[in-house]
């Protein structure tokens, strides 16, 4: 099964509440909000898939979002729940191998690094961010912490310390915040997140 087939299954036939990645994107909505108040900046939500951060985004006044996903099921359910149309830029693409000629003020990432558990697949990830982020440009990520589970939907990931992300992403970036999160599945099962936001230099 290849990943693109893996999420649309995944997205197929089940409900919001039955997703246990599903959230309500108040913790991006805050940070983007108070680290990055232009609302010209190009941001992008890396496997943003069908959570309502883009529309969310645009209508508090954000005039340039692209949402990056590898299933178009996510996509398409994400442009209907969102209901901004084409004042979002929907791209189907594989994080791993996406070489779009734009770049981006935010690059959110809400789970997506934490599935690329292979050491090639993180330095073509890292290689994207850099190519891609403009000077003084935010990123904003967030996956399982070291106590964290060790796979979600099905599917192996990598579990990080603060400590193991700054690293991973050099000294080019300095750190903006930090700290560490409890997400409730809508089984009220308890995913500890790790959430670094760093500014590059």
């Amino acid at each position: 099964m290849t990943v693109q087939s893996h999420w649309d299954e995944a997205y197929h036939g089940k409900a919001v509440d039955q997703r246990s990645w599903s959230s309500d994107a108040a913790t991006s909505l805050r940070i983007i909000g108070q680290c990055q108040p232009r609302r010209s900046a190009s941001i992008v939500d890396v496997g943003g898939g069908a959570s309502p951060l883009a529309g969310q985004l645009v209508k508090q006044g954000y005039e340039n979002v692209t949402v990056l996903d590898v299933s178009q099921k996510a996509l398409d359910e994400a442009y209907r729940v969102c209901d901004v149309g084409d004042r979002v830029r929907w791209i189907c693409a594989d994080i791993r191998t996406w070489q779009p000629d734009f770049r981006f003020d935010v690059w959110h990432d809400r789970a997506v690094l934490h599935f690329l558990i292979d050491a090639a697949d993180r330095t073509r990830y890292l290689n994207t961010v850099h190519r891609l982020l403009n000077s003084r440009g935010l990123v904003v990520l967030a996956g399982f912490a070291e106590d964290g589970p060790g796979q979600c939907s099905g599917l192996p990931v990598r579990r990080a310390s603060h400590e193991d992300l700054i690293q991973m992403f050099g000294g080019e970036f300095k750190v903006v915040e930090r700290f560490r999160e409890i997400h409730l599945t809508p089984w009220t099962s308890e995913q500890p997140f790790n959430w670094l936001v760093m500014q590059r230099r």
